[in-house]
């Protein structure tokens, strides 16, 4: 198994641009895949078959690799995707969020059709993470642009109605990326104020019915925890977050912080996940 981490460029960190490949150590940053197609990716998501990773492409588009990192399907460029996040939503779907349209798009698993979004075009004014639960609930971060000191906002929308209603709403969040928790808490990354150089990074936990503050994730001074974004959950109770320069791991049941996962001078990260090595 390795750590797949997507490194930012241009607006987004001047980072490489580029996945990169690290040991279950940290060591490495290797080039991940090669290909050409690939700009300035931003999130990732394994497959459920668990021999293929999601990456959307800052080209508007969305790319499926196998775990040589080799591209074996793709959507056309679509105009105003802007992808940000992605996650497989339960009936199979692919879902990104839109950073220009300002909603949730889905695609059918295997790329080959047109996407479909989930609502309305500016449901909110920057998506940012988003989760499904088992309930059908969908819960959906509405992020800040540089400067804005607003409260952060997570929505929550009825499964057949698709009406939304504000769970949170914290001037002490300002929310990058969301996953839930085996507990069925909403645990989301965040940085405020958002794109301040003095900016405070932690992972903050929500109770989903009550929209209750549960606790908080913060490091220690080991680590810069500077610009967090991408969140994962490991099967042996990790939760991982990636930054600038860094990933971290929390151990979910105590809160307690585990120390750098990997180290990698401006990183830039913006998405992480788990997935086999290939072989030639």
């Amino acid at each position: 198994m390795q750590i797949i981490v997507s490194s930012a460029s241009g607006s987004n960190g001047q980072g490489l641009g580029a996945l990169l490949a690290f040991a279950p150590d940290g060591s490495g940053g290797t080039p991940f895949a090669t290909d050409s197609g690939i700009v300035d990716p931003r999130g990732l998501h394994v497959h459920p078959d668990g021999r293929h990773l999601y990456v959307n492409s800052g080209d508007d588009r969305v790319l499926l690799l196998d775990t040589m990192g080799k591209v074996v399907a793709a959507t056309p460029p679509i105009p105003e995707l802007n992808p940000g996040g992605g996650f497989v939503v339960p009936d199979g779907r692919f879902c990104v969020t839109s950073r220009t349209m300002r909603t949730v798009v889905a695609f059918p698993a295997d790329l080959r059709g047109p996407g479909e979004p989930l609502f309305r075009r500016g449901v909110v004014s920057f998506p940012r993470g988003f989760a499904f639960a088992p309930d059908g609930r969908l819960f959906l971060a509405s992020g800040a642009s540089a400067g804005d000191t607003g409260p952060g906002r997570i929505l929550v929308f009825a499964p057949e109605t698709k009406d939304a209603t504000t769970l949170i709403e914290d001037p002490d969040l300002s929310p990058l990326d969301v996953t839930l928790a085996p507990s069925g808490h909403l645990l989301v990354t965040s940085e405020v104020p958002f794109g301040s150089p003095t900016a405070v990074g932690m992972v903050r936990e929500y109770d989903t019915r009550s929209g209750r503050l549960v606790r908080v994730f913060a490091p220690d001074a080991s680590v810069t925890f500077r610009r967090p974004r991408g969140l994962r959950l490991t099967r042996d109770g990790r939760l991982c977050c990636v930054a600038r320069d860094e990933a971290v791991a929390f151990d979910l049941a105590s809160g307690r912080f585990l120390g750098a996962l990997l180290r990698f001078q401006d990183l830039y990260g913006q998405a992480l996940d788990f997935f086999p090595a290939g072989t030639p």
